[in-house]
């Protein structure tokens, strides 16, 4: 599976972006996901959706952030809002295979993009 995210860039607190994650290689993606991290911090989970829509959110990003996915296309989006400067961060993709279930798994997959930088401007 080949993951390529793209829509990251620089953009002033308060305002918006959307991240895309074109999935290829095999045309069955089950879990997917989207992380992050800072410079100098850990990867953190930002939100996650299985095949079917049911979605999991951090805290940190619940009620700005929106996950969703075209499972047509194999592609999976991140509408970001109300960004903050504590939203800087490499963006990444990550995706499971099928067989998946009713809700993501809360776990990492096997997967990985390059990532997208956003950048959130004070």
């Amino acid at each position: 599976v080949q993951l390529v995210e793209s829509g990251g860039g620089l953009v002033q607190a308060g305002g918006s972006l959307k991240l895309s994650c074109a999935a290829s290689g095999d045309t069955c993606i089950a879990d997917m996901g989207w992380y992050r991290q800072a410079p100098g911090k850990g990867r953190e989970l930002v939100a996650l959706i299985a095949a079917h829509g049911n979605a999991y959110y951090a805290d940190s990003v619940k009620g700005r952030f929106t996950i969703s996915r075209d499972n047509r296309k194999n592609e999976m989006y991140l509408q970001m809002t109300s960004l903050t400067h504590d939203d800087t961060a490499v963006y990444l993709c990550n995706v499971d295979k099928c067989p998946g279930l009713e809700y993501p798994g809360r776990y990492e997959y096997p997967y990985w993009g390059q990532g997208t930088q956003v950048t959130v401007s004070s």
